[in-house]
């Protein structure tokens, strides 16, 4: 839920995406060479999958200006998205271990749900150089993943992202430990207890008042409170009727962040600040610098919201 820096990934990297989705339209390359990806039948060995969240998921996109990679963004509760991630695995070992798999369950992942803007799962991204490359939605045969794969390879090679995963070892290897708090609060969400997530975050924040990453895991976790089990049409439709009643625009808010709508959810509570006055102003406020700390502070929108907000204050 939380990040090592204000956001997992930046707006900024995702505007500079290469656009691949056609890939699986076109014939696989065929191979070039030792270094190269095996379209053959036969595989290499299979690549473990890197687990990422929010809060390690920018340390493994810094890792690609080395080793491209694939990441699989899936739900824990659709099976099938789950069971996907093995083709993804079996296409990825035919490529001589050019290709690193990562995996992000979106429902604990908030904020790379946010950066991708994602509206079905499977969804699968390529990163190459610490950039997005776009690939598919759904599930796609292990021969058409392979000529995407293959594909992606080339692009790699291209932008001199030459390196190649180390085979697996037969030592496991040692995970950086969280801080208890924390753990229990991942256990929660991983769980579907988000009341546990949300005492687990404030634990430790009692504890370390300045502990950021807990304040804005408290942030998100109160965000899929407030939207949990809320019908996205009806609300929609509440907050068109009734456009001065502040609990209809700021639930609409809410549901726009979570579905990646950052720009309306901020615009329409700007709007708001500015139809308001005295303490529903300040409730209107509040929520949206609430909204500001979820998406981070180093997105570029957020940047434009907070201008936008000062300008409707002042």
């Amino acid at each position: 839920m939380t990040s090592m820096s204000s956001t997992p990934f930046s707006a900024a990297a995702l505007r500079g995406a290469v656009d691949l989705s056609g890939l699986k339209k076109r014939p696989a390359a065929q191979p070039r060479g030792a270094g190269g990806p095996s379209t053959g039948g036969a595989s290499g060995a299979a690549p473990s999958v890197l687990r990422v969240t929010d809060a390690t998921f920018q340390q493994a996109v810094e890792s690609t200006m080395s080793v491209a990679a694939v990441l699989v963004l899936y739900s824990e509760a659709l099976k099938e998205s789950v069971d996907f991630i093995e083709d993804i695995v079996a296409a990825a070992a035919r490529m001589n271990g050019r290709l690193q798999i990562m995996a992000a369950d979106i429902n604990s992942a908030m904020g790379i749900r946010q950066a991708f803007q994602v509206q079905s799962v499977p969804m699968v991204i390529g990163l190459v150089a610490a950039r997005p490359v776009p690939l598919f939605a759904g599930a796609y045969p292990v021969e058409q993943i392979v000529n995407v794969f293959t594909q992606l390879v080339q692009l790699a090679d291209q932008q001199g992202v030459t390196g190649s995963v180390s085979p697996p070892s037969d030592e496991p290897a040692e995970e950086q430990a969280l801080p208890p708090h924390h753990e229990a609060a991942y256990a929660a969400i991983e769980a579907g207890d988000l009341d546990g997530a949300r005492a687990a975050y404030e634990a430790a924040l009692a504890e370390n008042p300045q502990d950021e990453e807990a304040r804005l895991g408290l942030g998100q976790v109160a965000l899929l409170q407030r939207t949990q089990g809320v019908d996205l049409q009806a609300a929609r439709a509440a907050a068109a009727e009734r456009p001065d009643d502040i609990d209809a625009q700021l639930l609409v808010a809410d549901l726009d962040v979570l579905g990646g709508h950052i720009e309306d959810a901020f615009s329409r509570l700007v709007d708001l600040v500015r139809a308001t006055s005295g303490e529903d102003r300040e409730r209107v406020r509040t929520h949206l610098i609430g909204l500001f700390d979820v998406v981070g502070n180093a997105d570029e929108r957020v940047r434009k919201g907070r201008t936008a907000l000062m300008s409707a204050l002042f």
